[in-house]
């Protein structure tokens, strides 16, 4: 008889429940820039999430404090820099309202034209690079070949690409060019022609949404305890939209046009769908706002200000529905110059919380899923 051996092979903590740290980022191609994700994995199971944020932050509420009344404009577009409009707009309402100051209509118009221009760009960026992530390489193209058209007419009016530095306190820096408004009603009907690329090559590609349906489910519970805003929220069945429940800007007489898009699933796929209904509706506001335009008599685009503006003490809040959401400012004056505080509350840093409760019981494969489903820019994160 053949004696036999016995052999026992370590095999370590995989013979245990073990649990595994990894960190997503801060340079991963997986975390939209410089964020990184601490996972606590069991397996290919995510069982905790925490995002870590400040590896980008540039202090913009500090440097407000040492800047005049329309220097800080030049801080405020650049935390979202796909939302540059719409971020100098929220700081110069906001300045407005503490100096109790009217401003032209004409101006008042045109900064909602611009505003929802900027909407469609935004959106449009985020409509073609989430199903890059997933994969989906095609859109990207068509979605930054829409964005030209539009970053054309924005360029023209304002003479920058990405920060318009536009807004000023009580209008706009100057009118619109001599025919204009043909041009960018022209480049409007252009993108709408050819939207429905995305229904074709995204909506209509099983494997997008195979990847994107059930996934990353958003509670409207959830929603409400961490303040998120904007699509995601509105794709969670949460039907809150300032530009209709709290009008400022002219949305109060385009109550016909607006449409708030809502969703009850508050899945990935939802909030795709939520972004790409609402730049269908973003492009009809901003035909709508040049038919206006065309109607009003010539006027002034902005007030005259003194040579150095000062705001009376005191303290004013201003909120407005930004393209990812709610962005606040809340403004503390002691009668100088400049601010003694400006407090910015950006969407995208809410909307990031919102990982801790999503991510933990799903699987590794569809945290990308995920986390480009919240649609945020790392700088209004670290702002």
């Amino acid at each position: 008889m053949t004696p036999t051996t016995e052999t026992t092979v370590g095999i370590g903590g995989a013979a245990e429940s073990t649990d595994m740290v990894l960190n997503i980022g801060p340079q991963h191609p997986s975390t939209h820039g410089v964020l990184r994700l601490r996972l606590v994995l069991d397996g290919e199971r995510i069982m905790s999430a925490e995002p870590v944020i400040g590896y980008m932050h540039r202090g913009a509420e500090k440097l407000f404090e040492a800047r005049d009344y329309r220097q800080i404009i030049m801080l405020a577009n650049r935390h979202d820099w796909l939302s540059a409009f719409s971020n100098e707009l929220g700081v110069v309402l906001a300045v407005e309202r503490m100096l109790g100051m009217e401003v032209p209509t004409r101006a008042v118009w045109t900064r909602t034209l611009l505003a929802e221009l900027n909407r469609v760009l935004n959106h449009l960026m985020f409509l073609g690079s989430y199903p890059l992530e997933l994969g989906g390489i095609t859109p990207v193209f068509y979605a930054f070949r829409e964005r030209e058209v539009l970053q054309n007419v924005m360029e023209e009016v304002s003479g920058g690409r990405m920060h318009y530095m536009f807004n000023r306190v009580g209008g706009l820096k100057e009118d619109l060019p001599a025919g204009w408004s043909t041009r960018a009603r022209a480049a409007v009907s252009a993108v709408r022609s050819r939207m429905d690329r995305f229904d074709d090559l995204v909506l209509g590609n099983e494997i997008f949404r195979g990847r994107t349906r059930d996934v990353g489910v958003l509670a409207p519970e959830t929603v409400h305890a961490y303040g998120v805003s904007g699509p995601v929220a509105r794709a969670s069945g949460v039907d809150f939209d300032l530009r209709r429940d709290e009008p400022y800007l002219a949305y109060g007489e385009l109550q016909d046009t607006l449409k708030v898009v809502t969703r009850d699933e508050g899945d990935c796929l939802a909030r795709f769908e939520v972004l790409l209904e609402q730049t269908h509706n973003a492009l009809d506001l901003a035909d709508a706002c040049l038919d206006r335009l065309a109607e009003l008599e010539p006027g002034p685009i902005n007030q005259r200000l003194p040579k150095v503006l000062k705001a009376p003490e005191g303290h004013t809040y201003a909120w407005t529905e930004n393209p990812l959401g709610i962005n606040g400012y809340y403004l503390v004056s002691k009668g100088e110059k400049t601010p003694y505080r400006l407090k910015l509350r950006s969407a995208s840093y809410n909307n990031i919380q919102a990982l801790v409760e999503l991510l933990p019981g799903t699987l590794v494969a569809d945290m990308v899923a995920i986390l480009g489903s919240l649609f945020f820019v790392v700088g209004d994160i670290d702002k």
